[in-house]
């Protein structure tokens, strides 16, 4: 399989249409957010435009191809609000492979390293993210890439019925 990871310059209709449909899978949805309560898993953020020009003030997003096919995105913010550990040169990282036959298939690890390389370039020294710990499968693959836990914060999103700890993991490049 071919793999691109192309940056989000300018967002067409078409980019945020796909983009709407990864975000708003209620298959996705208490993986990629945050929900304090049961009706947050239920609500729409929706994908437009607009709202990737404005992402793209604070973020660096890139559009994961594989075999030409858009199937996610990975992105990160430089030294933002939420970082756990306020450490100036801290990339915050995000992806989400989005289409379902993309899963599992080894895509995650090559833009983890694909975000890393990006951020050394930048300048950058430190990587962190945050995985809900019901996520063990992204919390196996931080660890064997490097990634080592920092910190758990309690109740921090509501999944099947309980609230769930968020874990903050860090990795120093």
């Amino acid at each position: 399989m071919d793999i691109d990871f192309i940056e989000l310059a300018t967002p067409t209709p078409e980019i945020a249409a796909v983009m709407d449909i990864w975000e708003n899978d209620p298959a996705l949805i208490p993986f990629i957010r945050p929900n304090p309560t049961e009706a947050d898993l239920a609500k729409r953020h929706p994908v437009t435009v607009e709202s990737l020009r404005e992402r793209l003030e604070h973020n660096h997003i890139y559009l994961i191809y594989a075999d030409g096919q858009p199937v996610g995105e990975v992105n990160y913010q430089v030294d933002p609000p939420q970082l756990y550990k306020k450490e100036t040169g801290t990339a915050w990282v995000g992806i989400n492979i989005g289409e379902v036959w993309a899963r599992g298939k080894g895509i995650g690890a090559q833009a983890m390293f694909f975000l890393e390389k990006q951020a050394r370039a930048q300048g950058l020294k430190r990587m962190e993210l945050g995985v809900f710990e019901f996520n063990v499968r992204a919390i196996q693959l931080y660890t064997k890439l490097g990634y080592r836990e920092i910190v758990r914060i309690d109740n921090f999103t509501y999944y099947q019925g309980q609230m769930w700890q968020d874990i903050r993991m860090e990795k120093y490049l």
